[in-house]
């Protein structure tokens, strides 16, 4: 054994032997802390009645320290640039695992529908022109023909229009199912989630990022899904058919057009990412401070603490809403931008298609014929500045998009980098639990071993305790005390693996489970479920050698409901009898 192990002044190992230690309430040492002090190897209570294989620590500790986070850094600022178009990607594939996959499958069914969407909407745009043919030669029968053929071609492009948004809706859950459930594996492996929210400070608001930035981002993305997968398909039919009715001049007209569109937004949308990414964090801060007072309203209504947690709260509110408003500054010029080019474009059709006539190419049509003409001209023109149009007018949804894009990403980047790290991703499933009986053999009377451990906060270099040399065994017990902040809970979380101690070597000698090692926290944790899953908990399931009979067993046992029966007619006021309800419920949730 090294030599004997530092600890701060305030922070003491007594031994429970002490004579002062026999007059506590038994409810201070319950049946079970066994540590041995290599200082007292034979100090402890007698341990009869307890299996001499088990060693069971009852551990209670206090919330960790956590750093404060810095500004981020200027130069890392999201923007739509390489990284951003990484993350994206790394995104999709998740999304679209494979190419066989229902996503891939319904994301082609769309295609489908919406080629089929714009051939109906070809058909309807060249309906205009018919009308001044049939109108101009006054032809009755031809006005009632094209007035049916006008009606089936409405109800068609509805429907298809229709399902093109049912599709649309359906990629969005399942993208939010695929991308969510990707976040929540890494997110729990391990002891992942709690290095993310306790220990690390560089990712704000993981729940947020995980619950609303994923929602946001993949209802985002399936609006413009429909958009973005027939561009390519109009815009080259409809560039043909300009070339056709106006010659080069149109589609370079046009596509001169977008490109200056382009660039313009760009220039106005890069602000706008990095803005976006701050109000998401602003908005998980103030969302946080909320459930912060909800979780602690108690201890703060001791305190007297309303007026302090309502200058609090209104001070995250003031700063959330003074970067809505930068925002929306930034916003406005793109806004300007957008409806801009929206406008343009309505004369810029008319323009292209002017210049033929106007160079004489259709002087030998008649005014009818020319009418109809250049409605038919017009519709391609429009139509062409109007898809690219929908992009430009994308702009503002592909911002929103890159913002959650940067935090989705970083959220996943961080957890595959915590995921390859032994200590963060150690396994916590069952299979570490001693369920039968077999294990109890393995499970050794030492359940730690310490040697020449120094322990110290990770936000911090300075060293809480230093050369700590102790072994933890069955049938021994030991007391630490002292002031708060000492190390009492730093040496429990060493113990436990939550956190990395600065030197020396710390071995678990034994398994984890009821006839190994528990750790119990401070303040409870109470999950969502029934009365039997919060008893079992953390397990999902009952304890296999019990099983989920046994424990009902109990419940539905005849000297249960005798007691219950013999109980309930002596009981007679409304208080009680609420009661005798109440354990009938319980009961009833262990079904």
């Amino acid at each position: 054994m090294g030599p004997p192990p530092h600890f701060p002044p305030q922070l003491r190992l007594l031994p429970p032997n002490l004579p002062w230690s026999r007059s506590l309430p038994p409810s201070l040492f319950p049946p079970g802390p066994r540590v041995t002090d290599p200082r007292a190897p034979g100090g402890g209570w007698d341990s009869a009645g307890r299996s001499q294989s088990a060693v069971r620590c009852y551990l209670g500790f206090m919330t960790p320290p956590r750093a404060s986070r810095g500004d981020p850094d200027p130069a890392a600022r999201p923007r739509v640039d390489l990284h951003f178009l990484r993350r994206f990607l790394k995104i999709q594939s998740i999304l679209f695992p494979s190419f066989s996959s229902q996503n891939a499958l319904m994301f082609l069914t769309l295609l489908c529908v919406t080629l089929l969407e714009q051939l109906v909407i070809y058909q309807v745009g060249l309906i205009p022109s018919q009308y001044y043919g049939v109108l101009g030669n006054k032809d009755l029968d031809g006005f009632k023909t094209l007035t049916c053929l006008a009606l089936v071609l409405i109800v068609v492009n509805s429907t298809l229009k229709s399902f093109d948004q049912f599709i649309c809706n359906l990629l969005y859950v399942n993208w939010r199912k695929n991308l969510t459930e990707h976040l929540h594996c890494l997110y729990f492996r391990g002891r992942i989630y709690y290095t993310l929210n306790v220990i690390r400070d560089d990712i704000d608001n993981p729940d947020q990022r995980i619950s609303q930035d994923v929602e946001r981002f993949c209802r985002q993305l399936s609006t413009m899904a429909s958009k973005l997968i027939i561009s390519p398909f109009t815009i080259s039919y409809y560039t043909y058919q300009c070339f056709q009715s106006t010659s080069w001049l149109g589609p370079v007209s046009i596509f001169g057009y977008f490109v200056l569109g382009t660039i313009v937004n760009k220039v106005l949308m890069s602000p706008i990412v990095s803005k976006l990414v701050q109000q998401e964090k602003l908005e998980g801060d103030f969302r946080f401070k909320h459930v912060q007072l909800r979780v602690n309203a108690e201890p703060a209504a001791f305190y007297r603490a309303g007026h302090v947690e309502h200058v609090r709260t209104n001070y995250r509110l003031q700063k959330l809403l003074q970067t809505q408003k930068e925002l929306m500054s930034k916003e406005l010029w793109l806004y300007i931008g957008i409806n801009t080019f929206d406008y343009l474009g309505s004369i810029l059709s008319y323009v292209v298609i002017a210049i033929p006539i106007f160079s004489g190419v259709y002087g030998d049509l008649t005014p009818a014929e020319l009418s109809a003409l250049v409605s038919k001209n017009a519709f391609v023109s429009i139509y062409l500045i109007s898809c690219f149009s929908q992009l430009i007018d994308l702009s503002t949804t592909f911002s929103d998009v890159a913002g959650y894009t940067h935090r989705i990403g970083e959220l996943q980047e961080t957890l595959l980098d915590m995921s390859l790290k032994p200590r963060d991703c150690d396994s916590e499933d069952l299979d570490e639990w001693d369920f039968d009986e077999a294990s109890r053999s393995k499970v050794t009377d030492t359940a730690f071993l310490l040697d020449r451990v120094s322990i110290s906060v990770p936000s911090s270099d300075k060293p809480l305790i230093k050369d700590l040399s102790l072994t933890v065994s069955e049938g021994q017990s030991l007391l630490i005390t002292g002031n708060t902040g000492t190390g009492k809970s730093s040496l429990l979380r060493v113990l436990a693996g939550l956190w990395e101690s600065m030197h020396g070597t710390v071995q678990m000698l034994t398994s984890f489970g009821p006839h190994g090692v528990l750790f119990l926290p401070q303040r409870p944790f109470f999950t969502d479920g029934t009365l039997r899953e919060q008893v079992i908990y953390p397990l999902k399931e009952i304890y296999p050698v019990s099983g989920k009979l046994k424990v009902t067993h109990y419940i539905r046992s005849p000297s249960f409901f005798s007691l219950y029966s013999s109980v309930f007619p002596i009981l007679s006021s409304p208080g009680v009898l609420y009661l005798s309800f109440a354990m009938e419920s319980s009961a009833r949730g262990f079904n």
